[in-house]
């Protein structure tokens, strides 16, 4: 099996660094992530400056660009021969509920989704216990099948922070959702300059049980299913009776 690793975090983060090496156990891995932190940048493509990959003596690749570039990059003939599966992760902190929305850690497992490949992404609900994460991940790559995900949904994996055979088990969630985030914190630089910080994200606000907050709060590992698909189906009949009428 050839494994594509990604991630937001950057190529020399704990994470990525603890999941290659627990996957290379039983697979050819090859990493191709973000030169640098690209926490937060979704699936956004870079379109105004040239990507250039530089060649670790590894053999892995970091770019200067998006965790959505790496993934599009590779997988459009800049890797050689099969890739078989794309990992994005260990993300260092958790992507639950509206936070895939803006997470590059979901987004690179998306892009791969998107070019046609099974794609997983993993999160660790914390700093420290990267190690469970990774061997969650392993444990899980060898039941992974054709049938068990659409063609265009990928699994989004949160761990929580604690030592593996501390573990409850694992639960096939849903998204939670979250408050409005923290408002912008406001600070003068010294040049005398304001500047601004985005907030703390906001407080689990749909977290009940079934939810993905749920299960990582109770010591389960959440795997919920993600699709693009981004219509409000339920919506489209009250919408179109809406326009018919008014």
């Amino acid at each position: 099996m050839h494994i594509l690793l990604s991630n937001d975090d950057g190529i020399h983060a704990e994470g990525i660094q603890t999941m290659a090496a627990a996957l290379r156990k039983f697979a050819t891995v090859t990493i191709v992530a973000p030169d640098r932190n690209r926490s937060a940048a979704s699936s956004s493509l870079t379109l105004v400056e040239p990507l250039r990959p530089l060649k670790l003596p590894n053999g892995d690749y970091c770019i200067n660009g998006t965790p959505a570039d790496c993934v599009h990059l590779a997988l459009n003939g800049f890797l050689a021969g099969r890739v078989d599966l794309v990992v994005s992760g260990i993300n260092a902190g958790a992507n639950l509920g509206d936070d895939v929305i803006y997470s590059g850690t979901v987004a690179a497992a998306l892009e791969g989704r998107h070019l046609g490949l099974p794609s997983i992404a993993v999160s660790l609900d914390g700093r420290i216990y990267f190690e469970t994460a990774a061997q969650v991940v392993c444990d899980l790559i060898p039941k992974l099948h054709d049938n068990v995900l659409s063609s265009r949904e990928i699994i989004n994996i949160n761990v929580p922070d604690i030592p593996y055979a501390d573990l409850k088990g694992s639960k096939v969630t849903k998204l939670g959702y979250r408050e409005s985030a923290s408002e912008m914190v406001k600070q003068i630089d010294p040049r005398g300059e304001s500047i601004y910080w985005v907030g703390a994200s906001g407080l689990p606000e749909y977290s009940g049980e079934g939810t993905d907050f749920h299960a990582v709060e109770h010591g389960y590992v959440s795997l919920t299913p993600i699709q693009t698909d981004m219509t409000a189906h339920q919506s489209l009949q009250r919408l179109q009776h809406w326009l018919e009428t008014a």
